[in-house]
């Protein structure tokens, strides 16, 4: 049983680049504090009187953010969606200054992942985020750096307080991904199911494969659209859209240059993208034994960053994040990003990076 996090608040963070008007970097998220003496029997007391764990994390049952309990405005008017960078390294190795991918957006009570890379629950505790929120889980595709924690997920999430059904999202094989997950964890859920009281797991997980471009989900506060992209050999491969209430955010996924993730994001507010630095991926590869080939696949697969500006300004995007940055080690000076990307595009332009809030 893993105790709750405290939630952080966002407070303005400005790199020196920023200060100096180059890099477009929003507000970080401070790191939660964890409390302690959190006993199974406790919980389900809380829970019993209706006493959200955020609240006693935060010492105040009343003082509930956005993913527990919406504010007086919030319920007065429509929603704002909220969208937080959880990992932005790209590819299956771990690095040290970036965690894996995933992304979420929050939209009043409900919270949406996007991409489930290694270590995406402590991600989302990191950014104060309560698992128990979430509504749906959406895989771009299936390469391990995107679905490595699609079931550990789900399952840390109910091991917290997740009580209710997520519908996920996905390329084939998600349902028998789903069910081998269950199958491999069987025990210990059954054993938490029996000592702990839990509702069983396996009805909560409703996993939806898509094979095709269009739409995906409709909410009461989002609607999301799916394109197909290009990520060879990975096929399909999707970019997602999400309409909010307030604004619209777009996620590439893993893609080479797209004419549907063209039209996908047109005149989108915000449009996560990928990005590759083939300069520095030679500087890389030639110590591989597959140089030549893991090249070729690298440059097939992915956005080089002189092309991901015009695709923006294609698009007719108002803001462009950078995301998934390959390669990731050695790691790039952002102004290395930025300067490849701006002479192509006008808008805003944002350095992802961990635990980032737009």
């Amino acid at each position: 049983m893993g105790v709750r996090s405290r939630k952080g608040e966002p407070h303005p963070c400005p790199s020196p680049e920023e200060e100096r008007g180059h890099l477009a970097i929003p507000e970080m998220l401070v790191p939660p504090q964890p409390f302690p003496g959190f006993s199974p029997s406790r919980r389900r007391l809380l829970q019993a009187a209706g006493i959200s764990l955020g609240a006693i994390a935060t010492g105040t049952a009343g003082a509930l953010t956005a993913a527990t309990r919406p504010s007086q405005s919030s319920r007065r008017s429509e929603p704002e969606s909220k969208l937080i960078l959880l990992g932005t390294a790209g590819g299956p190795t771990p690095k040290t200054d970036r965690a894996a991918p995933a992304n979420a957006i929050v939209v009043g009570d409900d919270i949406y992942v996007i991409d489930c890379g290694n270590g995406v629950a402590r991600q989302m505790v990191k950014a104060g985020l309560d698992l128990g929120r979430i509504r749906a889980v959406f895989i771009t595709h299936q390469h391990s750096d995107h679905n490595a924690d699609y079931g550990n997920l789900l399952l840390l999430a109910w091991a917290t307080d997740l009580a209710t059904p997520v519908d996920t999202y996905g390329p084939p094989p998600l349902k028998q991904m789903t069910e081998l997950f269950l199958e491999m964890d069987a025990y210990d859920i059954g054993i938490r199911e029996q000592d702990e009281g839990r509702p069983p797991l396996a009805p909560l997980i409703r996993p939806h494969e898509i094979t095709r471009g269009g739409p995906v989900m409709h909410a009461a506060n989002v609607k999301v659209t799916a394109a197909r992209v290009q990520h060879p050999p990975v096929a399909p491969a999707f970019a997602y859209r999400f309409d909010c209430p307030d604004r619209s955010i777009v996620f590439s996924g893993d893609t080479r240059p797209s004419e549907n993730l063209v039209e996908l994001a047109r005149g989108a507010d915000i449009l996560v993208h990928e990005v590759i630095d083939l300069h520095a991926i030679d500087q890389v590869v030639k110590y591989e034994a597959v140089a030549t080939r893991l090249r070729a696949h690298l440059e097939a697969a992915h956005t080089p960053m002189s092309e991901v500006g015009q695709i923006a300004t294609r698009a007719g995007v108002k803001t462009l994040v950078l995301n998934h940055f390959v390669p990731g080690t050695p790691p790039i000076p952002d102004q290395v990003w930025y300067d490849a990307v701006k002479p192509h595009f006008k808008g805003r332009v944002v350095i992802g990076r961990d635990l980032m809030v737009l």
